[in-house]
């Protein structure tokens, strides 16, 4: 019963990750309510990423910059480079602050079934960082799907011929999992990256 334009944000919202149709009316409610505290703030924080957002020429992150902050930090240290996969995982590596160097967003992974080739992610474009010199260490940070790890591999065999170290975030057990809801990649993988006991 709600306006053509209330009606037109919640079907906007529900297309946002992690929301549905009931998620999204609350939302929109929510924000009805309080127009002042919470919808007018939003609204001005939406247009102002909007009329900035511009891609990293560097890196690949979003940002309302070019370079972004992570590639215009000079605390970074530049000898070493984390690959991701999308943004997102960018985001989440440095909220955790446990990365000190900087970052290389491919864009994807490779994936035969969707039709997705070296040429569709800035591989090229991590290969010419990695040419041009001053990185000394390449970490690969794929997920741990199919598709994360052949695109790990291609990574490793394109790097080869370049005076780096490359590693990958290691896989396995969860803190706190329990082997008995984890599936048999997981323990396959923690199986076979087991080391001696300290």
């Amino acid at each position: 019963m709600a306006s053509r334009e209330i009606d037109t944000l919640t079907q906007a919202l529900a297309r946002l990750p992690g929301l549905g149709p009931r998620s999204a009316r609350r939302a929109v409610l929510h924000l009805l309510k309080r127009r002042e505290t919470a919808l007018e703030p939003l609204l001005r924080a939406l247009e102002a990423v909007a009329e900035r957002l511009t891609p990293c020429s560097t890196c690949g992150n979003v940002d309302t910059s070019d370079p972004c902050a992570v590639c215009a930090d000079p605390r970074r240290d530049a000898r070493a480079l984390c690959v991701v996969e999308e943004v997102a995982d960018l985001w989440a590596l440095d909220r955790a602050r446990l990365f000190p160097g900087r970052f290389h967003v491919l864009g994807g992974r490779l994936s035969a079934l969707d039709g997705v080739g070296p040429e569709d992610l800035s591989i090229d474009a991590l290969i010419r960082r990695v040419a041009d010199g001053g990185v000394d260490e390449v970490v690969l940070a794929m997920n741990a799907t199919l598709e994360g790890q052949t695109t790990a591999h291609y990574l490793a065999e394109r790097l080869e011929g370049h005076p780096v170290r490359v590693t990958q975030l290691a896989h396995g057990l969860p803190v706190g999992g329990e082997l008995d809801y984890l599936d048999e990649g997981t323990l396959a993988q923690a199986l076979r990256a087991r080391r001696p006991v300290a």
